[in-house]
């Protein structure tokens, strides 16, 4: 897909492609090898040329998104017609009951909700520590929390199922 990408106003050009595994970038024309993975809504650890960076991305009502990477913040705005039409002032939501997954090795060191508790889309549901950071995972839609499979202290693997929520 090919997004016409205006990181403090001024236009870039970028093009994803993905295999397998692996995304193919080309920022302005240029290759970038990159790997991503989404830890938690809207927090991202990004590789890029090797190096690492952990990314929070925050929509804005006024349609751009707040980029934030390191102590450096980024005003974005995504210009492609054909995905963020309607998408503006709204959010998609998870339909139907969704598992609640540990996005990577970790242990879980908070627990915000208890079984039985209503949640809104993008509400804490637990904090898992991995590699020093802690990451708080949240709920993909509102409804409530129907199952908590995860204890404080626990040690969870990659894809591991923490919570249920319908």
């Amino acid at each position: 897909m090919k997004y016409e990408v205006r990181i403090g106003g001024e236009p870039h050009a970028v093009e994803l492609d993905r295999d397998a595994a692996r995304w193919r970038i080309s920022l302005d024309g240029r290759a970038v090898e990159a790997d991503a993975i989404e830890l938690s809504p809207g927090i991202y650890s990004i590789l890029l040329d090797g190096l690492s960076h952990e990314v929070r991305v925050t929509p804005s009502p006024d349609g751009t998104l707040q980029v934030l990477s390191g102590i450096q913040e980024f005003t974005a705005e995504v210009a492609d017609p054909r995905s963020w039409r309607g998408r503006r002032h709204a959010t998609v939501e998870a339909k139907g009951r969704q598992p609640i997954t540990a996005p990577m090795p970790g242990k879980v060191v908070r627990i915000l909700v208890q079984a039985g508790d209503p949640v809104e889309a993008g509400q804490g549901i637990l904090v898992v520590e991995a590699m020093k950071m802690q990451n708080e995972i949240k709920s993909p839609k509102s409804g409530k929390v129907v199952r908590l499979l995860a204890k404080e202290g626990q040690t969870v693997n990659a894809g591991d199922i923490l919570a249920w929520v319908e």
